[in-house]
């Protein structure tokens, strides 16, 4: 709702390659409340994507505790991808800003409400393709189809 003047809908939704001396590192970036749509994780993950980071700024009382906690943990195994998510430090926050390994595993995660620095080394052998080759395609498929 915040960022609705400062960003632009697209019609795509890219990865990023980035550089490192171990070689390239795809990534993969939502935002906010693209958190309740995991067919954009998957299409991410699927487009090559071995690491997702996510930022937000998600300070609501009115969100139920531990909801996109659970949420970050599951786009993280479904994809078997590492997610990295980024949230301010505010006393009402309801995401935390949480390091994610592609089992699921909270490998680290600020305290709420508090600003912090979180380190984790990734094992990008870690991320696998197991899941997602098991999609049954043959029911569901999701394409975007731009209005015209």
């Amino acid at each position: 709702m915040n960022e609705r003047e400062r960003l632009q809908p697209g019609a795509d939704l890219p990865t990023v390659n980035i550089l490192q001396p171990q070689g390239k590192l795809t990534v993969g970036v939502q935002l906010c409340r693209e958190i309740r749509f995991p067919e954009q994780w998957q299409h991410l993950a699927g487009a090559g994507a071995e690491l997702l980071v996510y930022m937000t700024n998600a300070a609501n009382t009115r969100e139920t505790d531990g909801v996109w906690r659970s949420h970050l943990i599951s786009r993280a195994a479904e994809n078997q991808r590492f997610v990295v998510s980024a949230n301010i430090a505010h006393p009402d926050q309801h995401c935390p800003s949480m390091v994610v390994s592609p089992r699921g595993e909270v490998l680290g995660e600020l305290p709420d409400g508090a600003p912090g620095l979180l380190r984790q080394a990734l094992d990008l052998t870690q991320v696998g393709d197991w899941y997602l080759g098991q999609r049954r395609q043959d029911v569901l498929s999701v394409f975007y189809h731009r209005p015209e």
